[in-house]
């Protein structure tokens, strides 16, 4: 990583990226805009590498970690025949059924960081999925800005199925109790509440800062939700006000949370919009809501 500090950096810079991450900007544009906040010492290569995602130094459970049993998996999506790829992981030390949950990725495939997540709540108890959208095109590329162009070739609505047949492997796998919730990051956070309204007996949705259904849509929200945003994403934030208003109207059981001077992407340790003080405790508070809602 460079030797930038996150308080050198504009929060415009930030922005910028989430644009840029968003397919608002091609990288020509961003590469243009970037290099305007290269000034004196800080030189657009070492900007570049700052916002970069590091995923070496920053995972947080190993792919070999002995108190699972983590693997990669293929189940099938019932629309088109499709074969899907994602990494199923189940804590050694938990003996009889144990609830399941859905790890959505970002815009991206299942990258590092996400393989980290299903990883990580796995040890608190549960049997999780983190599936690849990427699978019908070859999965995850190995890097992000790939990830992002590949992702864009595929019909939303078509991985929301994929994620959807994900929630039905587990709700079957042997190991499981039958009651399964789903997590989902950006991306995965509209795959979360659009799965909220779609799967009659999800248990518990918990979307980080996604994109919300239309009112049509969220007035048929089927599961207690828990949503996680960041102070700072303008983007996501104002399509909240309306989402709200049609939960409460229906009396859907919900909770949101805004994290105080955090960007979208909070919760991602791989980038510096990573808000450690907001990722802890959004996912204490996600870890509690699974454990009421699926245990």
């Amino acid at each position: 990583m460079s030797q930038l500090k996150k308080e050198d950096i504009s929060q415009e810079v930030f922005d910028l990226y989430d644009d840029y991450a968003h397919n608002k900007l091609t990288r020509k544009q961003f590469l243009e805009k970037l290099s305007l906040f290269a000034v004196g010492a800080i030189t657009l290569p070492a900007l570049l590498s700052f916002i970069s995602p590091n995923y070496i130094d920053s995972i947080i459970i190993k792919e070999d970690d002995p108190r699972l049993e983590s693997k990669m998996i293929t189940y099938n999506s019932p629309k088109g025949g499709l074969k899907i790829d994602g990494l199923l992981s189940i804590p050694k030390d938990k003996e009889g059924k144990i609830p399941g949950i859905v790890v959505v990725h970002e815009n991206r495939g299942l990258n590092p960081y996400i393989k980290d997540v299903g990883r990580i709540a796995a040890l608190e108890g549960f049997i999780t999925l983190a599936p690849d959208a990427l699978s019908p095109l070859g999965g995850y590329p190995g890097n992000d800005d790939e990830g992002r162009t590949m992702q864009r070739k595929r019909d939303p609505l078509k991985m929301l199925e994929d994620f959807i047949a994900a929630f039905n492997y587990l709700k079957n796998h042997e190991k499981c109790s039958g009651k399964v919730g789903v997590v989902g990051f950006c991306f995965g956070g509209w795959i979360s509440n659009m799965m909220a309204v779609q799967v009659k007996d999800i248990g518990a949705a918990v979307p980080y800062y996604g994109r919300q259904p239309n009112d049509e849509q969220a007035a048929l929200v089927k599961a207690p939700l828990l949503l996680q945003y960041g102070e700072l994403d303008k983007r996501v934030n104002a399509g909240w006000p309306a989402y709200e208003k049609v939960l409460k109207a229906n009396n859907i059981e919900h909770t949101a949370h805004f994290y105080e001077n955090a960007n979208h992407g909070f919760h991602n340790n791989t980038t510096p919009r990573f808000d450690k003080t907001a990722a802890d405790l959004s996912w204490k508070r996600t870890i509690a809501f699974f454990n009421k809602h699926l245990k």
